[in-house]
């Protein structure tokens, strides 16, 4: 199903859906010795999630390593993503593609790429690099600048710890919203009351009763069912990487009306999750690599996990990880 969304310079664009539910930042994978795009990995990935259950994928966030990938990369991730998911079948399932650069002329340029290399959504960090220029005047004027111009719809990042400290409030974010192009925010700030605010003021859409569209989504899956009972539209989260039938399972047995076991369910993922949190990319990838067969190593300067590491992480999700393999 597409939907019509996102105006610019009053046109009006059909796209993919968002729809409710789990949404994984997909890992972005090298090889090992020359650290060049894996691309069947990355295409064998995101088929997996996809199957696994999850409502769409978002490349080039922070699990994706971004910050270590050149423009021409980034844009190849995602139409890899694309044509993989195309070929397995999940033609409607939406991309949202990380699509941050410093100024409003690049974000634009590099949101412009985005829809050709197939994403259907972007998903943006405020600036931050002049940080002592960055008040909310001009964060606001950021984000409407490149809403204004940008051929996709933007979702906006709220993580202060990758931008300086720059927490965006409620206030701000329900104003921004009011943009016809500003289509959600990711909450990575763990704010599940600013989450519950913007959500209402936005008439969010949720599992229970679809609003005005406007996504709400919680940033880490350690806090599904807390998300869920602020009224959020879904998770973007790095864990679902590792474990997204469990994450699938805690949202729909919330929506299904089964508190009880979606709450049982969600002690044991928040424990593995913090495994992953505390073990960053690297660790993400290790935990992928011990269960699945496939992850590698992050881009330098991230190092690499010693084997001992990589034995407590493995242990860590072990949980979580059974409760996967069960599913």
């Amino acid at each position: 199903m597409t939907v019509t969304n996102g105006a610019t310079n009053g046109r009006r664009t059909a796209r993919r859906q968002l729809p409710c539910g789990i949404y994984a930042p997909t890992m972005t994978f090298f090889d090992p010795e020359t650290e060049d795009l894996d691309i069947p990995t990355i295409k064998k990935h995101a088929e997996r999630l996809v199957r696994d259950g999850l409502a769409g994928l978002v490349t080039m966030g922070s699990n994706g390593e971004a910050i270590h990938c050149t423009r021409e990369e980034k844009l190849a991730v995602t139409q890899a993503t694309r044509e993989a998911l195309d070929a397995a079948g999940f033609t409607e399932t939406p991309i949202i593609v990380g699509a941050t650069e410093g100024s409003v002329r690049g974000t634009v340029e590099l949101c412009k790429l985005a829809e050709r290399a197939g994403g259907d959504y972007v998903l943006l960090l405020p600036p931050s690099y002049f940080r002592g220029l960055m008040d909310e005047q001009a964060v606001h004027d950021y984000f409407t600048g490149v809403a204004d111009a940008s051929p996709l719809p933007l979702i906006l990042y709220n993580y202060p710890g990758a931008v300086a400290g720059i927490d965006m409030d409620s206030d701000l974010l329900i104003k921004l919203a009011a943009h016809p192009n500003i289509v959600g925010t990711k909450f990575t700030c763990g704010n599940t009351g600013k989450l519950t605010r913007v959500a209402l003021a936005t008439d969010a859409k949720t599992p229970f009763s679809e609003g005005s569209g406007y996504m709400a989504f919680g940033g880490v899956c350690d806090f599904t069912v807390q998300t869920l009972v602020s009224g959020g539209s879904g998770i973007i989260a790095g864990g679902a990487n590792v474990m997204p039938k469990v994450c699938v399972k805690v949202w729909n047995l919330w929506a299904e009306g089964k508190r009880d076991e979606a709450i049982a369910l969600q002690r044991i993922l928040s424990k593995g999750d913090w495994v992953l949190t505390k073990a960053a990319i690297a660790g993400t990838k290790q935990a992928i690599q011990s269960y699945f067969g496939y992850g590698g190593y992050p881009r330098q300067p991230l190092k690499r996990l010693d084997k001992v590491r990589v034995a407590v992480i493995e242990d860590g999700v072990r949980e979580v990880m059974e409760v996967e393999k069960s599913l």
